[in-house]
C-alpha cells in the first residue's frame, strides 16, 4: 500500500513536506484536507490524527504527526541526498537549531501575517485591518532580521553550503505572506537573494505547483457554504491575531 499524505496546501508545513516527496521522487497518495472546512475535525481524519492537525502521515499501519517528524521519517526511510540533512555532525545540527527555532520564530508570524491579508477578510467579509496587519509584520521582522543580516551574511543557505531541510521550511513559511501581496523580501536583499536560489533549486515549476492554491483568489462561495463554521473560524482568528 502506498505511502499516504494528509495535506492542505495552503499550509506552509504542508508544501513543504509536499515538495520533499516531490523532489525526490517518494512515490505517496496525497489525502487533501481542508481546514477551512473543518475536515481536520471529522471522524475519519481523527483517526490518522487524534489532535486534528496537518500533515499526517500514514504508512501501512504506521501513522505520525508533525512536519519536521514527517521530513525526517521520509529522509531517513528513502535515503535522499545528504544535503537535505547532513550527516556532518556540526552541519546537521545548524539543520536542527534552524527546525526548532521555526516554530515560533517565523512559521507562526508568518502565517499570522497571511491569515490576517487573506484568511479573516475572506470568511468575515470584512476588509484587511491596516493596524492590525503591520503590527504582525512587526512581529515578524525581528526573524527577518536575524536571517538576513546573522545567518546568510556567511553562507548561500540557513545551514549549509547546499539546500537543506531548514531552507525548504523557511521557504515556505516565507511564501505564505509574500503570496498574498506582502512583500517581506523587500527590505533584506540577502534574503531575496537567498529565496531565488531555494527557487531555482528546487525547481520553479515544482514551487509553483505547490503554491497554486494561495497564490490563486479564494472561492467567496466557501464562507457561504456554512455560515456556522464561517462564523467560528472568524471567532478563532481574531482571538489568534489579538
Amino acid at each position: 500500500m502506498p505511502l499516504e499524505l494528509f495535506l492542505d496546501l495552503y499550509s506552509p508545513p504542508c508544501r513543504a513536506i509536499y515538495i520533499f516527496a516531490r523532489k525526490n521522487g517518494i512515490p505517496f497518495e496525497l489525502r487533501p484536507v481542508e481546514l477551512g472546512r473543518g475536515e481536520h475535525l471529522k471522524p475519519e481524519f481523527l483517526k490518522v490524527n487524534p489532535l486534528g492537525k496537518v500533515p499526517a502521515l500514514k504508512d501501512g499501519d504506521f501513522l505520525l504527526a508533525e512536519s519536521v517528524a514527517i521530513l525526517l521519517y521520509l529522509n531517513r526511510k528513502y535515503q535522499v541526498a545528504a544535503h537535505w540533512y547532513p550527516t556532518e555532525l556540526q552541519a546537521r545540527a545548524r539543520v536542527d537549531e534552524y527546525l526548532a527555532w521555526q516554530h515560533t520564530a517565523v512559521q507562526l508570524p508568518a502565517t499570522n501575517v497571511y491569515l490576517c491579508k487573506s484568511l479573516l477578510p475572506h470568511f468575515s467579509g470584512q476588509p484587511v485591518d491596516p493596524v492590525r496587519l503591520d503590527r504582525l509584520l512587526e512581529k515578524l521582522k525581528p526573524a527577518l532580521r536575524h536571517l538576513d543580516q546573522e545567518v546568510l551574511a556567511t553562507k548561500p543557505f540557513l545551514a549549509t553550503e547546499q539546500l537543506s531541510l531548514a531552507d525548504l521550511m523557511a521557504f515556505t513559511e516565507l511564501m505564505q505572506p509574500t503570496a498574498v501581496g506582502c512583500d517581506i523580501f523587500q527590505d533584506w536583499p540577502r534574503l531575496a537573494a537567498w529565496r531565488a536560489r531555494v527557487e531555482a533549486a528546487l525547481g520553479p515549476e515544482l514551487v509553483q505547483d505547490a503554491h497554486r492554491l494561495v497564490l490563486q483568489p479564494r472561492d467567496p462561495r466557501d464562507a457561504q457554504r456554512d455560515p456556522k463554521l464561517a462564523q467560528e473560524l472568524v471567532q478563532r482568528l481574531l482571538e489568534r491575531l489579538s
